[in-house]
Protein backbone atom coordinates (compact mmCIF):
# COMPACT_ATOMS: atom_id res chain seq x y z
CA UNK A 1 0.00 0.00 0.00
CA UNK A 2 1.47 3.24 -1.13
CA UNK A 3 1.70 6.17 1.11
CA UNK A 4 1.27 9.76 -0.56
CA UNK A 5 3.68 12.22 -0.35
CA UNK A 6 3.61 14.77 2.74
CA UNK A 7 2.20 18.14 1.99
CA UNK A 8 3.93 20.88 0.95
CA UNK A 9 4.22 23.57 3.49
CA UNK A 10 3.45 26.82 3.01
CA UNK A 11 6.56 28.09 3.77
CA UNK A 12 9.60 26.10 4.88
CA UNK A 13 12.62 27.60 7.00
CA UNK A 14 15.85 25.58 7.18
CA UNK A 15 18.36 26.02 9.12
CA UNK A 16 18.09 30.28 8.90
CA UNK A 17 20.33 32.48 10.33
CA UNK A 18 20.44 36.36 10.56
CA UNK A 19 22.78 38.30 12.89
CA UNK A 20 23.26 42.34 12.66
CA UNK A 21 26.70 43.88 13.02
CA UNK A 22 28.07 40.71 14.07
CA UNK A 23 25.25 40.23 16.54
CA UNK A 24 22.97 36.67 16.26
CA UNK A 25 19.75 37.26 16.25
CA UNK A 26 18.25 33.60 14.20
CA UNK A 27 20.62 30.69 15.20
CA UNK A 28 19.22 28.02 12.92
CA UNK A 29 15.18 28.10 12.72
CA UNK A 30 13.95 25.20 11.47
CA UNK A 31 9.79 25.65 11.20
CA UNK A 32 7.21 24.59 8.43
CA UNK A 33 4.05 26.36 7.97
CA UNK A 34 1.02 24.11 7.01
CA UNK A 35 -1.26 25.88 4.23
CA UNK A 36 -4.55 26.67 5.12
CA UNK A 37 -3.35 26.17 8.52
CA UNK A 38 -2.96 29.12 11.68
CA UNK A 39 0.87 28.66 13.05
CA UNK A 40 1.69 30.95 15.90
CA UNK A 41 5.22 31.98 16.91
CA UNK A 42 5.39 32.89 20.54
CA UNK A 43 8.93 34.62 21.83
CA UNK A 44 10.05 37.52 24.26
CA UNK A 45 11.13 40.91 23.17
CA UNK A 46 13.73 40.09 21.25
CA UNK A 47 13.68 36.83 20.59
CA UNK A 48 13.79 37.20 16.79
CA UNK A 49 10.30 36.45 16.16
CA UNK A 50 9.55 40.23 13.78
CA UNK A 51 13.67 39.51 12.18
CA UNK A 52 12.02 35.75 11.22
CA UNK A 53 8.39 36.99 9.67
CA UNK A 54 10.48 39.07 7.94
CA UNK A 55 12.60 36.56 6.13
CA UNK A 56 9.39 34.82 5.49
CA UNK A 57 8.29 37.82 2.84
CA UNK A 58 11.56 38.42 1.69
CA UNK A 59 11.98 41.95 3.75
CA UNK A 60 15.45 40.32 4.92
CA UNK A 61 17.90 38.11 3.40
CA UNK A 62 18.92 34.93 5.44
CA UNK A 63 22.89 34.80 6.24
CA UNK A 64 22.41 31.18 5.56
CA UNK A 65 19.54 28.65 5.36
CA UNK A 66 17.01 28.05 3.03
CA UNK A 67 13.61 29.84 2.89
CA UNK A 68 11.03 28.39 0.84
CA UNK A 69 7.72 29.59 -0.20
CA UNK A 70 4.93 26.81 -1.59
CA UNK A 71 8.22 24.65 -2.14
CA UNK A 72 9.79 27.37 -4.45
CA UNK A 73 13.53 28.32 -3.27
CA UNK A 74 13.37 32.14 -2.65
CA UNK A 75 16.48 32.07 -0.16
CA UNK A 76 18.55 34.00 -3.03
CA UNK A 77 16.22 34.99 -5.62
CA UNK A 78 16.09 38.93 -6.77
CA UNK A 79 14.05 41.65 -5.60
CA UNK A 80 11.64 41.72 -8.62
CA UNK A 81 11.45 38.15 -8.47
CA UNK A 82 10.20 38.49 -4.83
CA UNK A 83 7.77 41.21 -6.18
CA UNK A 84 5.89 38.20 -7.74
CA UNK A 85 6.27 36.23 -4.69
CA UNK A 86 4.96 38.54 -2.30
CA UNK A 87 1.43 38.71 -4.33
CA UNK A 88 0.95 35.23 -2.60
CA UNK A 89 0.89 37.75 0.56
CA UNK A 90 -0.59 40.12 2.68
CA UNK A 91 1.10 41.57 6.13
CA UNK A 92 -1.00 42.84 9.31
CA UNK A 93 1.62 45.48 11.02
CA UNK A 94 1.59 46.11 14.41
CA UNK A 95 0.86 49.42 14.25
CA UNK A 96 -1.61 49.20 11.29
CA UNK A 97 0.74 51.10 9.07
CA UNK A 98 -2.23 53.05 7.79
CA UNK A 99 -1.92 56.33 5.90
CA UNK A 100 -3.05 58.86 7.47
CA UNK A 101 -4.03 61.25 4.62
CA UNK A 102 -5.97 58.62 3.01
CA UNK A 103 -9.40 58.21 3.70
CA UNK A 104 -10.12 53.87 4.42
CA UNK A 105 -11.27 53.24 1.39
CA UNK A 106 -7.97 54.67 0.05
CA UNK A 107 -6.04 52.32 2.12
CA UNK A 108 -7.77 49.14 1.57
CA UNK A 109 -7.30 50.03 -2.32
CA UNK A 110 -3.65 50.89 -1.76
CA UNK A 111 -2.57 47.49 -3.17
CA UNK A 112 -4.78 47.55 -6.09
CA UNK A 113 -3.96 50.52 -7.35
CA UNK A 114 0.14 49.78 -6.71
CA UNK A 115 -0.59 46.12 -8.47
CA UNK A 116 -3.57 46.45 -11.06
CA UNK A 117 -5.40 48.68 -13.59
CA UNK A 118 -9.01 47.84 -12.32
CA UNK A 119 -12.09 50.07 -13.46
CA UNK A 120 -13.30 52.17 -10.02
CA UNK A 121 -15.91 50.06 -9.97
CA UNK A 122 -14.36 46.95 -9.27
CA UNK A 123 -12.00 48.69 -6.74
CA UNK A 124 -15.37 50.04 -5.39
CA UNK A 125 -16.72 45.95 -5.11
CA UNK A 126 -13.61 44.66 -3.99
CA UNK A 127 -12.93 47.19 -0.81
CA UNK A 128 -16.41 47.12 0.23
CA UNK A 129 -16.42 43.15 0.59
CA UNK A 130 -13.19 43.48 2.40
CA UNK A 131 -14.39 45.87 4.79
CA UNK A 132 -17.88 43.84 5.22
CA UNK A 133 -15.69 41.00 6.01
CA UNK A 134 -13.96 42.62 8.82
CA UNK A 135 -16.75 44.54 10.30
CA UNK A 136 -16.10 48.14 8.81
CA UNK A 137 -19.26 48.70 6.20
CA UNK A 138 -19.89 51.95 5.76
CA UNK A 139 -16.88 53.39 7.08
CA UNK A 140 -15.10 54.23 3.65
CA UNK A 141 -14.98 57.82 4.04
CA UNK A 142 -13.51 58.20 7.39
CA UNK A 143 -9.84 59.24 8.15
CA UNK A 144 -7.60 56.99 10.30
CA UNK A 145 -7.60 59.68 13.00
CA UNK A 146 -11.26 59.20 13.31
CA UNK A 147 -11.26 55.48 13.74
CA UNK A 148 -10.58 53.66 17.35
CA UNK A 149 -7.37 51.03 17.86
CA UNK A 150 -9.40 48.40 17.18
CA UNK A 151 -10.72 49.30 14.04
CA UNK A 152 -7.56 50.61 12.84
CA UNK A 153 -6.49 47.05 12.91
CA UNK A 154 -9.25 45.51 11.20
CA UNK A 155 -8.72 48.05 8.18
CA UNK A 156 -5.11 46.60 8.06
CA UNK A 157 -6.37 43.17 8.16
CA UNK A 158 -9.11 44.43 5.62
CA UNK A 159 -6.34 46.35 3.28
CA UNK A 160 -4.42 42.37 3.79
CA UNK A 161 -6.77 40.39 2.33
CA UNK A 162 -7.70 42.84 -0.60
CA UNK A 163 -5.24 41.20 -3.28
CA UNK A 164 -6.85 37.38 -2.17
CA UNK A 165 -3.94 36.66 -1.11
CA UNK A 166 -2.74 32.97 -0.08
CA UNK A 167 -1.25 33.66 2.99
CA UNK A 168 -1.71 36.33 5.74
CA UNK A 169 1.12 37.38 8.16
CA UNK A 170 0.02 39.44 11.53
CA UNK A 171 2.73 40.90 13.42
CA UNK A 172 1.68 41.31 17.12
CA UNK A 173 -2.17 41.69 15.92
CA UNK A 174 -3.41 42.95 19.42
CA UNK A 175 -0.66 45.18 21.16
CA UNK A 176 -2.08 48.08 22.11
CA UNK A 177 -5.79 46.27 22.26
CA UNK A 178 -7.93 45.86 25.38
CA UNK A 179 -9.05 42.71 26.01
CA UNK A 180 -12.30 42.60 24.25
CA UNK A 181 -10.88 44.19 21.08
CA UNK A 182 -8.28 41.73 21.26
CA UNK A 183 -10.86 38.86 21.26
CA UNK A 184 -12.38 40.57 18.18
CA UNK A 185 -9.12 40.45 16.13
CA UNK A 186 -8.65 36.65 17.17
CA UNK A 187 -12.09 35.67 16.33
CA UNK A 188 -11.26 37.90 12.67
CA UNK A 189 -8.25 36.19 12.13
CA UNK A 190 -9.68 32.72 13.23
CA UNK A 191 -12.81 33.19 10.68
CA UNK A 192 -10.93 34.60 7.60
CA UNK A 193 -8.66 31.59 7.85
CA UNK A 194 -11.72 29.22 7.58
CA UNK A 195 -12.99 31.22 4.90
CA UNK A 196 -10.89 32.23 2.88
CA UNK A 197 -8.72 29.07 3.13
CA UNK A 198 -5.43 31.06 3.77
CA UNK A 199 -2.42 30.21 5.42
CA UNK A 200 -1.97 32.16 8.56
CA UNK A 201 1.71 33.38 10.43
CA UNK A 202 0.85 35.05 13.92
CA UNK A 203 3.69 36.67 16.08
CA UNK A 204 2.47 37.47 19.40
CA UNK A 205 3.31 37.57 22.51
CA UNK A 206 -0.13 37.49 23.94
CA UNK A 207 -0.77 33.94 25.08
CA UNK A 208 -5.00 34.24 25.36
CA UNK A 209 -4.58 35.06 21.72
CA UNK A 210 -2.28 32.22 20.61
CA UNK A 211 -3.60 29.43 22.26
CA UNK A 212 -7.63 30.76 21.33
CA UNK A 213 -6.57 30.67 17.35
CA UNK A 214 -3.50 28.66 16.77
CA UNK A 215 -3.78 25.16 15.35
CA UNK A 216 0.22 24.95 15.14
CA UNK A 217 2.28 26.98 18.10
CA UNK A 218 6.32 27.29 17.82
CA UNK A 219 8.10 29.15 20.39
CA UNK A 220 11.29 30.90 19.66
CA UNK A 221 13.84 31.68 22.15
CA UNK A 222 17.41 32.98 21.62
CA UNK A 223 17.26 32.39 17.85
CA UNK A 224 15.76 28.79 17.59
CA UNK A 225 12.51 27.02 17.81
CA UNK A 226 13.01 25.44 20.71
CA UNK A 227 9.02 24.13 20.96
CA UNK A 228 6.80 23.33 17.78
CA UNK A 229 3.99 21.19 18.04
CA UNK A 230 -0.11 20.83 17.69
CA UNK A 231 -1.53 23.94 19.84
CA UNK A 232 -3.38 21.37 21.92
CA UNK A 233 0.17 19.37 23.17
CA UNK A 234 2.16 22.31 23.09
CA UNK A 235 -0.78 24.12 25.65
CA UNK A 236 -0.50 20.87 27.64
CA UNK A 237 2.93 20.71 27.47
CA UNK A 238 6.03 20.73 30.53
CA UNK A 239 8.85 21.72 28.57
CA UNK A 240 10.93 23.59 30.34
CA UNK A 241 11.45 26.44 27.96
CA UNK A 242 7.54 26.70 27.56
CA UNK A 243 6.70 27.21 31.24
CA UNK A 244 9.83 29.85 32.12
CA UNK A 245 7.63 31.77 29.03
CA UNK A 246 4.60 31.65 30.00
CA UNK A 247 5.90 32.03 33.57
CA UNK A 248 7.30 35.01 32.76
CA UNK A 249 4.41 36.28 30.68
CA UNK A 250 2.01 35.60 33.95
CA UNK A 251 3.69 35.27 37.09
CA UNK A 252 0.34 34.02 38.30
CA UNK A 253 0.10 31.15 35.61
CA UNK A 254 -0.66 27.77 36.36
CA UNK A 255 0.94 24.71 35.84
CA UNK A 256 -0.38 23.79 32.47
CA UNK A 257 -2.48 27.02 30.67
CA UNK A 258 -6.25 26.70 31.80
CA UNK A 259 -5.62 24.27 34.35
CA UNK A 260 -4.01 23.90 37.97
CA UNK A 261 -2.01 21.05 39.14
CA UNK A 262 -3.94 19.21 41.95
CA UNK A 263 -2.05 17.06 44.63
Amino acid sequence: MSVGAAPVPAIELRGVTKAFSGKPVLRGVDLAIGASETTVILGGSGSGKSVCMKHMIGLLRADAGVIRVFGRDVTRISERAWVEVRRDFGMVFQSAALFDSLSVYENVAYPIREHERWAEQRVAERVGWCLENVGLAGTEKLLPAELSGGMRKRVGVARAIVMAPKIILYDEPTTGLDPANSRRIGELIQRLQRELSVTSVVVTHDLELAFAIADRVALLKLGRIVVDGPAQEVRASENADLREFIEGADPHAPDTLGEKRHG
